[in-house]
């Protein structure tokens, strides 16, 4: 299994969901960070004052997906979030050994 981090702008949220669902990918956790990489944030005027926002507004979606499924949902979630633009987000991919459903006790493929 592979869990997938899509770290993305937070207006092509609803393009990447609508991108999984159509791929039959349902379950992910979605939480609203903040951070900057070479974009390096932004300046702002605030009552008169400029000030730099060093830390910009993202959405970080996690997934976990078969080991087959992942590719597929690795180019799925690039084409949906992908605007051209610096700041696009990045994709995280890593080795998940185990996963475990709360209620039912179910393992592996079974729980996700």
């Amino acid at each position: 299994m592979k869990k997938i981090e899509a770290i993305i702008k937070p207006f092509k949220l609803d393009d990447v969901k609508e991108a999984l669902s159509e791929l039959g990918i349902y379950g992910m956790t979605v939480t609203e960070v903040n951070g900057y990489g070479r974009q390096k944030g932004h300046k702002e005027i605030y009552r008169g004052a400029e000030y730099v926002v060093d830390f910009v507004p993202k959405i970080k979606i996690e997934i976990v997906v078969s080991d087959e499924r992942a590719d597929e949902t690795i180019k799925t979630v690039r084409n949906a979030a992908n605007s051209g633009k610096i700041g696009d987000g990045k994709i995280f991919v890593t080795a998940v050994e185990q996963v475990i459903r709360v209620r039912t006790g179910e393992t592996g493929i079974e729980a996700l």
